[in-house]
């Protein structure tokens, strides 16, 4: 095959044009996402998260974890979850701060506020923790 001068073409030409369609291709997406307002959406999200918590913090003395889904630009559920049950605080008074937080916080009405308590990892007896590892193998 040494004497044959088929035109081969350049492998790196190929790689450079593919590069190139692909920083179109990702242009052209962040430009639709920063149209639509989806980047906005999700980091003023995270923001007004920040800000719940803050207040429930001001309102109740413990900080909560503040979750938000969003769904075609309306906020359809926004979780406030305790690391612990509040025993000095009625549920109702947590409700309601959490409920007017959210409503304040995030400028929109959500569709469902999830009031959570974290209770840490659950208790069993030695016996059934037994039986259940001993269904767990082969």
């Amino acid at each position: 095959m040494q004497g044959t001068s088929a035109a081969v073409p350049s492998a790196r030409a190929g790689t450079v044009g593919a590069m190139v369609r692909n920083l179109l291709v990702l242009a052209l997406l962040a430009g639709c996402a920063a149209g639509c307002g989806l980047v906005d959406a999700v980091f003023d999200g995270f923001k007004h998260a920040k800000a719940v918590e803050n207040d429930l913090v001001a309102m109740v003395g413990v900080k909560p974890a503040v979750g938000f889904n969003w769904h075609n630009g309306r906020l359809t559920s926004v979780t406030v979850t305790f690391p612990h049950l509040l025993q000095d605080k009625p549920l109702q008074e947590l409700a309601d701060a959490a409920r007017t937080a959210v409503g304040r916080e995030f400028k929109q009405r959500a569709d469902d506020v999830v009031l959570a308590f974290s209770l840490g990892p659950s208790e069993t007896s030695a016996a059934q923790a037994d039986q259940a590892q001993n269904k767990n193998l082969p």
